[in-house]
């Protein structure tokens, strides 16, 4: 409930009923999350929006801007209220590169939004392939992550000892 709470900063919105807030809460966790826990598998990973985008500045600047705050919700779901997290080595791999996109993906927002810059059209062209390019990228990275962290939840849950039950 907590991360419920925080999408709102804290607070949950007003409801008109236990049905609306229900209602929410049921498409948040059986929704978003259990579509979430589909992507552990190899076979299912995990895609980011796609949206047609005009080859223009602005429709440059959008899409960046969009990959950059996916990046951003996937990092701050990731870690939650932590600052640190012992994570898998591949997964730390892949969060440096993801690192990595969402700085492409400032920059490009910040030099599509320059008006003083020139931008000819096949510049947009070329940076809009090459913003589909990251996209493909930031797909299988965040995969890697979500794979490894299962990977290594399951391994973890595997080796906790267990102690024999005391028969009654």
């Amino acid at each position: 409930m907590n991360a419920v709470k925080r999408l709102w900063n804290n607070e949950l919105p007003g409801f008109g009923s236990v049905d609306a807030m229900n209602e929410l809460i049921g498409a948040l966790i059986m929704g978003l999350w259990n579509r979430l826990g589909q992507h552990q598998n190899r076979n299912a990973p995990f895609r980011l929006l796609r949206t047609e985008v005009p080859a223009t500045r602005t429709g440059l600047s959008k899409l960046a801007l969009m990959r950059r705050q996916e990046i951003d919700g996937f990092v701050e779901g990731l870690f939650d209220t932590q600052e640190v997290l012992e994570l898998p080595e591949r997964a730390h791999r892949a969060l440096t590169a993801l690192s990595e996109m969402r700085a492409i993906c400032v920059a490009v927002v910040k030099l599509a939004e320059d008006e003083t810059k020139p931008a000819a059209a096949h510049d947009i062209q070329t940076t809009l392939r090459n913003m589909r390019e990251v996209t493909k990228t930031a797909e299988r990275e965040i995969h890697a992550v979500v794979l490894a962290c299962a990977r290594a939840r399951r391994q973890m849950l595997e080796s906790l000892p267990a102690n024999r039950p005391t028969l009654h």
